[in-house]
């Protein structure tokens, strides 16, 4: 594999943190998605690179990996990815370390910057995420917060291009609740010329902040303002793709009631599908609950879950790779 044609658009983002994808040039997201679409066709299942004689750009690099949050697709893809570049993740639960409660950050950051290459921390707060980059001499990649998921848009955009192709043009519908994923989501559709539509229960909006942010991206790269409405049947008109997400994430089991009662009515099921644009596809960045989307759905031809799943692992290849400068 050729590795010279991403030093240039990727440059900027070595030594440099990955918090969220509004951090990114547009030039630097199309990086890492090449980037990743690289080291799928390199170590993926079907190659003809024997793995023992693969590249290892990141033979002798270390990752600290900070867990507050329990998560299956993030701990194996960045572990298994970390190993095939030549690489050692080095797993942090909860009960190894406790961001700020015996230790403060600035002083868990500052050893753990001693130790190691990169720093990857998926945490409930997003304050704590800043804060960990803030005193990290390592770059910091933000495996998910309460405000962003950076990571799985890149899984998410490398689907839809792997399925698509050229992306600019074709509509994305968001059907449920405002959260970080959808954040990160239209921020990264926006820079690759993607039309947004939201829906979401009263009171369940994405951060304000952040849709004024997206819409001054779409106004920049031609694409529609995002549309927003609280009718799920209203945002999947003209959809080339419905992305859903957990109603109830970790932390907020005391809403569940609440939370299933507000979000019925925004299953996605084939009715939905029936009302998008034909040949309309189906994202969920997982676990998934069955009152989010029907089995139909769910497990059809429609459904892009899974090679969207595989992409988290060669989508933070990418990133890890880019911030040490080593392809």
């Amino acid at each position: 594999m050729s590795t010279s044609q991403f030093a240039e658009p990727l440059k900027a983002m070595v030594g440099r943190s990955f918090i969220s994808i509004d951090e990114l040039s547009n030039e630097e997201l199309r990086g890492l998605l090449d980037l990743s679409k690289a080291y799928k066709a390199t170590y993926g299942k079907g190659s003809s690179v024997d793995p023992v004689t693969a590249p290892k750009p990141l033979t002798g690099q270390s990752m600290a990996m900070i867990f507050q949050k329990r998560s299956t697709r993030t701990r194996v893809s960045t572990e298994t990815g970390m190993n095939l570049l030549g690489g050692h993740a080095l797993f942090l639960g909860p009960s190894d370390i406790q961001l700020g409660v015996n230790e403060c950050m600035k002083d868990t950051a500052n050893v753990l910057s001693r130790f190691n290459s990169l720093i990857l921390a998926r945490v409930y707060g997003h304050a704590d995420i800043l804060e960990l980059a803030e005193h990290a001499t390592v770059p910091v990649i933000n495996a998910l917060s309460d405000k962003h998921h950076p990571l799985q848009t890149l899984a998410d955009l490398m689907a839809l291009e792997d399925h698509f192709g050229d992306l600019k043009g074709k509509t994305l519908a968001w059907v449920g609740d405002g959260n970080n994923v959808l954040h990160d989501l239209m921020l990264g559709c926006a820079k690759v010329g993607m039309n947004v539509r939201i829906a979401t229960p009263k009171g369940y909006e994405c951060d304000a902040g952040i849709l004024a942010t997206t819409q001054s991206l779409a106004s920049e790269n031609g694409t529609k303002p995002v549309f927003t409405t609280t009718d799920a049947s209203e945002a999947v008109q003209t959809a080339d793709v419905i992305v859903t997400d957990t109603w109830v994430s970790m932390g907020q089991e005391d809403e569940y009631k609440k939370r299933i009662a507000e979000f019925a009515g925004y299953e996605v099921n084939s009715e939905l599908m029936g009302k998008a644009n034909e040949g309309c596809v189906f994202l969920h960045c997982l676990p998934r609950h069955p009152e989010e989307v029907t089995d139909e759905v769910f497990y059809s031809d429609k459904s892009l879950v899974f090679p969207e799943a595989e992409n988290r692992m060669w989508t933070v290849m990418a990133v890890m790779a880019a911030q040490l400068g080593r392809y």
